[in-house]
Order: structure tokens, then C-alpha cells, then sequence
């Protein structure tokens, strides 16, 4: 079923996006004790791999998507999205990376990103890092059926903007479920009432790229690691969200979730 050409999920659809999604998180949650001073982009890379295949009895989705050599992204720092991993990438005290990882269950995808610290990081580091994740919970309480995409992205944008930090407008969410990559497209800024009205079904994710300068990107000759234009820092959060009679049902959560400050903890359930 669609509706202005999103898909329509039924109940049990939404039943194994979820479980898809939620062994996408426990991916993230198995990798952060690895994320340390002196490990490889590209060491984290193989252990998600073995996991995912081989505890999991899931497929690693980004291999060989569009030609992607790699299991997981690593943005580290000034990149913004789609870092492939390296050897020769050796993480060291102070840097911020994401981790984004997708996989495939039974023909659903499951996909979700967030945000790690190596030893202490910076004052403007944590405060970037906490406002993205704070910004991608205002966008997430925004989604109920007859709100509008305009209404998450407007939640999004304000809190970044309140932090006098910018909101990346190249790439955004989008929906999911038997495609990894589908409508609807949901933009991290807009206007209250704007765009797509959320219906029961939807499902897509929402995952804001916060920088610490300027809004602006470019990506490098290997044609996938985008870093900020100013070379500022950046910071990414990203949650599977299922549109419910109710309100919403986050179909990516992590154990770090379960301390999600004021209402939006009641949310993530």
C-alpha cells in the first residue's frame, strides 16, 4: 500500500523492520568497547563484519551497495558522512566518530548510526556531539500521524541553530524497509506544517549532521568520505522511526537511549 508514494506498512511489516533495526543497534552497542586510542577505522570495520555474519546471521548491507567496499562508515571528526574505513586510519584521544551500520534480515533493512567519543574529547566536541543527538530526539518527538516532514525538520534545525551550529542540507533521512533507500526523503530543516503529512505505516529514518562552522560540504576524489568545506567538526545521530496510530515506535534502540532526558524518553520504547 502507498500513500502519495510512500510506503505503507502493515503491522507485521513493521515487525521485522524492527527486528532488523534493533540488531542494527546492538551492532553499535557490541562495538563501543572497541572504540579506542590506537585502533584502526579498519580493524572496527572487520569486527562489525564477523558480528553481523557470524553471530547475527544477518548480511552486512552496505557491501557492495553502489560499489561500497566496506561494512560500516567511519566519519571521524571533520568528516560528515560515508568515511570508509582504513587501515591506516588510526583513531586517537580526542577525535569524535560515527559509526553507521546497516544490515539486511529476512529481506529487511535495518539501518542507524551514532556517535562515539575516543578517550575525552574537546568542550566544543561533546557540546557538537550532544546537541546533534539532542537535535535528532526533537525531530523524532515530532512524529505522529498528521504531523508534517516540514515539522521534524523544523525541531531539527532550531536546536542546532539555538547552539549556533548548522545543519547539513545534502543528505538526508529516508524511508526503509524491503529497499534501503526509499521515499520519503526527510530533510533535517524546514517550516512548522510543510511537506509530507505522516501517516500510520511510514517508516524512515532520521539522522541530522550537525557542523560545527559552516553548513557546507564536499566530497573527496574516492567518491564517497564528504568532510566539511571549512574542515570544522561534525556529528551524526540516526534512528529508524515507525509512524503508529499513537505517535512513533524507534525501531533502532540502543541501550544509551534508555537515559533520554524529559518527555522524548517516552518515545523511546
Amino acid at each position: 500500500m502507498m500513500a502519495h508514494g510512500v510506503p505503507i506498512h502493515s503491522a507485521e511489516d513493521i515487525g521485522m523492520a524492527r527486528r532488523a533495526g534493533r540488531l542494527a543497534a546492538e551492532v553499535l552497542d557490541m562495538i563501543e568497547a572497541h572504540v579506542v586510542p590506537g585502533v584502526s577505522t579498519e580493524a572496527l570495520d572487520r569486527i562489525c563484519h564477523d558480528h553481523i555474519v557470524n553471530v547475527q546471521g544477518a548480511i552486512p548491507a552496505n557491501v557492495g551497495y553502489h560499489g561500497y567496499p566496506r561494512t560500516i562508515l567511519t566519519s571521524v571528526n571533520q568528516v560528515v558522512c560515508h568515511g570508509i574505513p582504513s587501515p591506516d586510519k588510526i583513531l586517537k584521544k580526542g577525535d569524535i566518530i560515527n559509526i553507521d551500520v546497516a544490515v539486511i534480515k529476512d529481506g529487511w533493512f535495518g539501518d542507524t548510526s551514532r556517535m562515539y567519543f575516543v578517550g575525552d574529547p574537546g568542550i566544543l566536541a561533546r557540546r557538537l556531539v550532544e546537541t546533534a543527538y539532542e537535535a535528532l530526539l526533537a525531530g523524532i518527538g515530532q512524529v505522529r500521524p498528521g504531523a508534517t516532514l516540514g515539522d521534524v525538520g523544523h525541531a531539527i534545525q532550531s536546536v542546532a541553530h539555538r547552539e549556533h551550529f548548522s545543519v547539513v542540507r545534502e543528505y538526508c533521512g529516508h524511508g526503509i524497509g524491503r529497499r534501503y533507500h526509499d521515499a520519503p526523503q526527510v530533510l533535517h530543516f524546514g517550516r512548522r506544517g510543510e511537506g509530507l503529512k505522516l501517516e500510520p505505516g511510514m517508516v524512515f529514518t532520521i539522522e541530522p549532521m550537525l557542523n560545527a562552522g559552516k553548513r557546507e560540504t564536499r566530497q573527496l576524489p574516492d567518491g564517497w568520505t564528504v568532510v566539511t568545506k571549512d574542515r570544522s567538526l561534525s556529528a551524526q545521530w540516526e534512528h529508524m522511526v515507525a509512524v503508529t496510530p499513537g505517535g512513533c515506535e524507534v525501531l533502532t534502540l540502543r541501550t544509551e537511549d534508555s537515559g533520554a532526558p524529559g518527555p522524548l524518553s517516552s518515545i523511546l520504547r
